[in-house]
């Protein structure tokens, strides 16, 4: 049953403006001058339904209807629904790979690149030594062909994405044999069980969890079989009891047996970053072994753009890029741009213009030095002896699913306040005090910063973010 209303209830529902009155107020008459009418009116429209429903609730929390405020309220309201909500922010965790982070920062030379093939027309499906239609993996093609040794590639959203494709246009309906231990779980849930089967290939799985051997895979070859694969396992590891063949082993039962043998190798690692720490397999090795495909991200070690990345023999690419799914998982021309400046910086081996090479490159000698500066004019800023300072050692991980149990030596900046706890710090950080966010780790209640994903033009937002933080 409708409840009845108070009598003052009825005079706030009385003095309620109507929209047109409400619009034609000055401040709401110069916003819609700035934005869309209909936007307007639709965000004054729930405003009032809003408030008549906190006046007609039963509870009585409206005691009077103050216009001006209501004004400001559906001019904020517009404004934050019209504002941008992805947003730079600085990563001091140390995690170079942050999926939720963006992963790999692009780098700067991308953007020149970018803006020319954003805001301009380009030859991006057209041949201009032919005068006709060319096609856009051509962009990618050569210079990824130079740095795996791949006779041909192709370029899709990701790497789920590849793999998706690359089973439906050589295993649909047929088997794919891989190990039981390399069943692996990606990012957000995602299964490589259920992307198979999404690709119409039938998953036959061979060997056990821990150990398969080269003859699991050679008694599971049938007159179904269309692809032996094999997946990295980039996310975590398996010690103890354990075995698998080779990929050149298993290359040798594929060409013996007329079967194409795919990698699915994850980090698209394209130099040996053992030097720093980091053993990850490279893409060139795999077709050195003699691998048929190679399935690789852009935005891992790579340190590109989001991208999958299908590259290997000339026919079997050719296939995969004529099956029909192949239009709806190709890339738009400025992942093909950013692309195209990331393996130009590898082609004139300068690694240090890809940020997160650049990042795993840095020593903790080169990592103190910026600490030490960054407090040396932080301490001034703050209140005295009301927040404890030191740097001290730690690690850096890889992340983006990459380089499990492996992390980089660094040095830390650990910070103690009287005032506030960690984790009150790191949500005042987060919140942007100052205009940008910083997203900072939390270890036995202290606050913990690692340069390592700092860039150092971010120094200054750093020091101002974490003094209006301390204060």
């Amino acid at each position: 049953m409708k409840r009845a209303l108070s009598a003052e209830q009825t005079e706030l529902l009385r003095q309620l403006p109507s929209v047109d009155e409400l619009l034609a107020q000055p401040r709401l008459r110069s916003l819609a001058e700035r934005v869309n009418r209909e936007l307007l009116v639709e965000v004054t429209r729930a405003a009032l339904t809003g408030l008549r429903e906190r006046i007609t609730g039963g509870v009585q929390v409206v005691l009077k209807i103050d216009q001006a405020e209501f004004e400001s309220h559906i001019a904020a309201e517009v404004e934050r629904i019209l504002s941008l909500s992805l947003l730079p922010v600085i990563n001091a965790t140390g995690v170079i790979l942050h999926t939720n982070l963006g992963r790999a920062p692009l780098p700067e030379a991308v953007l020149e690149h970018l803006r020319k093939a954003a805001t301009r027309y380009s030859n991006l499906e057209y041949d201009l030594e032919a005068g006709g239609r060319g096609k856009r993996d051509a962009h990618t093609a050569q210079l990824l062909a130079r740095l795996t040794g791949a006779e041909a590639a192709i370029v899709v959203n990701n790497c789920a994405a590849a793999m998706l494709l690359s089973l439906a246009a050589l295993a649909r309906g047929g088997e794919v044999l891989v190990s039981r231990g390399e069943l692996i779980e990606i990012g957000d849930g995602f299964r490589i069980p259920e992307v198979m089967a999404e690709s119409g290939a039938i998953l036959r799985e061979v060997g056990t969890t821990n150990r398969t051997r080269l003859e699991d895979y050679a008694r599971g070859i049938g007159e179904k079989t269309r692809l032996l694969l094999r997946v990295h396992r980039s996310n975590f590891h398996i010690t103890g009891f354990t075995e698998r063949p080779s990929l050149s082993e298993l290359a040798e039962l594929g060409r013996r047996s007329g079967l194409p043998v795919m990698e699915d190798l994850g980090s698209g690692c394209l130099v040996d970053l053992s030097a720093h720490g980091i053993a990850e397999p490279v893409v060139r090795q795999s077709f050195e072994a003699g691998a048929s495909l190679v399935a690789f991200s852009g935005d891992k070690l790579l340190g590109g753009p989001q991208a999958g990345i299908i590259a290997g023999k000339a026919d079997l690419v050719e296939r995969i890029r004529r099956y029909p799914l192949f239009r709806a998982l190709r890339v738009d021309k400025l992942t093909i741009a950013a692309l195209q400046v990331t393996f130009g910086a590898y082609l004139r081996g300068a690694l240090d213009e890809i940020p997160a090479l650049r990042m795993i490159r840095a020593t903790p000698k080169e990592i103190g030095r910026r600490a030490e500066n960054l407090l040396r004019e932080l301490r001034p800023e703050l209140p005295l002896d009301e927040v404890e300072l030191e740097i001290v050692n730690g690690a850096s991980l890889i992340g983006g699913g990459s380089t499990p149990a492996q992390e980089l030596p660094t040095l830390l900046i650990r910070i103690a306040s009287a005032r506030y706890s960690a984790a009150q710090l790191e949500q005042r950080l987060r919140r942007a005090p100052t205009g940008i966010s910083v997203v900072a780790r939390v270890e036995e209640d202290r606050l913990i910063l690692d340069l390592r994903t700092v860039f150092p033009d971010q120094e200054p937002a750093l020091i101002a973010a974490l003094a209006a933080a301390l204060r």
